[in-house]
């Protein structure tokens, strides 16, 4: 049990001394090129699904 105390009491300090945190505008600004990054990708991957859906009907056409 002093071992599962000791832990808890050293990583408590660590979080409160070593770790650096991020500033407010820093965690805003992080935020912001994640969820730009995110709109990006899917905007991708929707134009994708689109453009496979498209050549799929296509070729599905030829053949009927």
């Amino acid at each position: 049990m002093n071992k599962i105390a000791t832990y808890f009491r050293e990583s408590y300090l660590e979080l409160q001394e070593k770790v650096t945190w991020p500033t407010w505008n820093h965690l805003q600004q992080s935020t912001m090129i994640v969820l730009v990054a995110t709109i990006i990708i899917t905007a991708m991957v929707s134009l994708m699904d689109f453009a496979s859906n498209q050549l799929l009907k296509l070729v599905y056409s030829l053949f009927k």
